[in-house]
């Protein structure tokens, strides 16, 4: 009986269904499916490989291959892909004329490719796929430009990737467009690193001149990285230096800068030097030793002879290194260890001056024991104890030694026992101590004081609210009951004159000149709130507070009087705006001061949050007869491509000591080009005159290290002056 033509393609193509269905029945008890798709399926006979062309796509253990044709070995895993071939996954995106790829280990090799890993893209004569977290690209380059044609790429003869991870490159030069700007021996990129390894910050400040400021990152180890400084000042000259960030196994980690200049004199006498050596020199250490003990270290070397020669109107902090001079015009150098015992803790301070210009108090050492409230054996009693073991070293910065030179050790400690109560709807905190200080020398430098004050008080608070019924729309502001709470606290303080006379003393800090006190603290706050979307919001409080002081023995005022009466207040009425004020009313003092019994400060600030990149924030500092500063910075971005910037800070001019008009101003425009932010700020002060500079940046690491915007900020009530 013959087997007609049609009968023996349906029998061969059941056979092939069959075998093709073992196969991948097989892969999938073995490893997981596989799913493989195309126009064409051809196997082998013996089952070994399978032939796919037209629209193919392998999925396999998250890995996808797309290509025209492509080879399988069912045993191995091994597949040639050919014809637009493409691979994915979830670490980025190769594309290739040929991929030559094995699904069991997820490695390959890629001929004339290209790859995207979020934020790198890149082209490569051929790419080795060696694991499933590292490709190794020979001969290519990479950008974070998606472009055709990049605005910038790094060409490279070697490229290391660990996608979301790292990049590692050798023999680099680095391209604008078409034309090559920097040699590199070798590029390393951490992509947990913000910052871009080049930054140029180019600008023009009147007591520098026109500058450039430049940093270069680098990648030592995987431990250590860091970044090189070349600056140029044209009235100043050169600067140089570097950073290191480092991270030790074991015994924590920390940083080292160094910054050094040989500045030229400008303007001076043809006595003066023709140059001055100034540099900083900083090392920071944090170590966690275990879960309880840590310690903190840095030193704070600066040298500046040009202080040294033409006074301390000249700071080379100031001069070089603004920001961190506002945080602390004199930083310390110090060992500072903390151990937390069960229920207590102490510290180990070692302070030495570095910096013979400071005045500073020196610790060698100081020990800090301190025992928060505990309840003494299941009794309502709790005690506390505080208690510091000092060697003191006061030198002030005067040369030579000056009278205020002071050498003295101090044992100060202080035990408190506290009764927390209730009665009736009174929270009620009674409490009385001892505190003993007790001195290796006296003011007369023989004598051995030990000093004993007695302390007692209570404090008592209490809440008092009642809720509306009120439900509103009125202007958006969404309410939906109004709860008012009113708090009063009344804390009653007292301490006795102490055994041994201020005289008798060396006086270091305030510890030594305590006297008698005996006062009343005196607060009462109103706070409004609604709810909104089932949960409590505050829609404004307002505090006032004063302290009653008892018969007054010193100061300007005899007998009893209150102090200056404090107020603070904060609306917010809406999610996106929010209004704090304070004010002092003048109490203290001689009847005779022009303040007395008005309001001698004035603050207030109110900031607007439109949106991401759109605000606007208003802050005013108002001194009576002194400084009335008024602050402000509106940001707004327009569309994706633009954003403005300005910054105001203007003085009213009440005290005419202080000249009136606009102090700073600062405008700035942001624009997106594709991959990079362009920056451009123009800043005039009157202190600095006129400074101008030009920021790129990579949109992939939008940071920079140099800190030369101003933007708005709400200070501590008189904190910030604006002239």
């Amino acid at each position: 009986m013959k087997i007609c033509h049609l009968q023996k393609s349906l029998i061969l193509l059941v056979t092939g269904y069959w075998l093709l269905v073992t196969i991948v029945f097989a892969w999938e008890a073995k490893d997981g499916p596989m799913s493989v798709n195309g126009d064409i399926i051809e196997y082998s006979t013996t089952g070994k490989e399978i032939s796919i062309s037209g629209n193919v796509e392998v999925e396999y253990k998250g890995a996808k291959l797309t290509c025209q044709k492509i080879v399988i070995d069912s045993q191995t895993k091994d597949a040639v892909a050919e014809g637009n071939a493409r691979l994915d996954d979830q670490k980025g995106v190769i594309e290739g004329e040929k991929i030559v790829y094995n699904f069991q280990n997820k490695t390959g090799i890629i001929y004339n490719s290209e790859f995207r890993a979020n934020p790198y893209f890149g082209v490569s004569k051929k790419i080795e796929k060696v694991s499933d977290t590292e490709f190794i690209s020979q001969r290519g380059y990479i950008t974070t430009c998606d472009f055709d044609v990049p605005h910038w790429r790094i060409k490279s003869r070697k490229v290391n990737f660990f996608p979301q991870d790292k990049v590692q490159a050798k023999d680099t030069t680095l391209y604008i467009g078409k034309i090559p700007l920097l040699y590199l021996p070798q590029f390393n990129r951490d992509f947990s690193d913000p910052l871009m390894h080049i930054q140029m910050t180019p600008g023009k400040r009147k007591d520098w001149g026109p500058y450039l400021l430049t940093a270069t990152r680098y990648n030592l180890t995987k431990n250590i990285n860091g970044r090189f400084y070349l600056d140029y000042r044209e009235k100043l000259g050169l600067a140089q230096g570097f950073g290191t960030n480092y991270t030790t196994e074991g015994f924590g980690k920390g940083d080292l800068k160094f910054y050094y200049t040989q500045e030229r004199a400008n303007g001076l006498s043809e006595a003066s030097p023709a140059e001055f050596q100034r540099y900083l020199l900083r090392l920071r250490h944090k170590w966690d030793i275990d879960r309880r003990t840590n310690m903190v270290a840095e030193f704070y070397k600066i040298n500046d002879e040009k202080r040294k020669i033409l006074g301390p109107s000249n700071d080379f902090l100031k001069d070089y290194f603004y920001r961190e001079f506002e945080k602390d015009a004199q930083p310390l150098t110090y060992i500072s260890v903390h151990h937390n015992f069960q229920y207590s803790s102490l510290d180990v301070l070692m302070q030495e001056r570095v910096n013979h210009w400071y005045d500073q108090l020196d610790k060698n050492p100081e020990l800090k024991y301190n025992l928060p409230n505990i309840q003494i054996a299941g009794t309502p009693f709790y005690f506390e104890n505080n208690s510091v073991l000092s060697n003191f070293n006061k030198k002030a910065s005067a040369s030579p030694v000056s009278l205020d030179d002071e050498t003295v050790a101090r044992l100060d400690t202080t035990n408190k026992f506290s009764l927390p109560s209730k009665v009736a709807f009174i929270e009620l905190t009674p409490f009385v101590a001892s505190r003993q200080t007790i001195y290796d020398k006296g003011a007369d430098g023989s004598s051995f004081p030990v000093r004993t004050i007695f302390y007692t008080g209570t404090s008592a608070s209490t809440k008092f609210y009642r809720v509306f019924d009120a439900k509103s729309n009125f202007l958006n502001l969404d309410i939906n009951s109004l709860r008012h709470i009113i708090t009063p606290t009344i804390s009653y303080s007292y301490n006795h004159e102490p055994t041994i006379s201020i005289s008798h003393i060396k006086q270091i800090d305030s510890i030594d000149s305590i006297s008698r006190n005996n006062s009343l603290l005196l607060e009462l706050s109103n706070k409004l709130q609604t709810k909104r979307n089932d949960k409590s919001v505050d829609l404004a409080e307002i505090k006032a507070s004063s302290t009653y002081i008892f018969d007054s023995k010193t100061g300007d005022k005899r007998g009893s009087n209150f102090s200056d009466i404090l107020f603070d207040v904060r609306l917010m009425p809406y999610s996106w705006v929010t209004f704090d004020a304070d004010a002092t009313l003048k109490h203290s003092g001689a009847r005779s001061d022009p303040n007395y019994g008005r309001l001698s400060n004035i603050n207030y600030d109110i900031n607007f949050n439109f949106g991401k990149e759109r605000s606007f924030s208003l802050g005013q500092r108002c001194q009576r007869k002194g400084s009335d500063g008024v602050v402000s910075d509106f940001e707004w971005r327009i569309n994706p491509k633009w954003k403005f910037s300005i910054y105001n800070r203007y003085e009213i001019g009440h005290d005419p000591s202080l000249k009136s008009g606009l102090k700073e101003q600062e405008y700035g425009i942001t624009r997106d080009l594709h991959c990079w932010f362009m920056d451009f700020k123009y800043n005039v002060s009157s202190k600095h005159g006129e400074t101008v500079w030009l920021i790129f940046r990579l949109k992939a690491f939008p940071k920079t290290e140099f800190g030369l915007d101003q933007s708005y900020h709400q200070p501590k009530p008189g904190s910030q002056s604006t002239d």
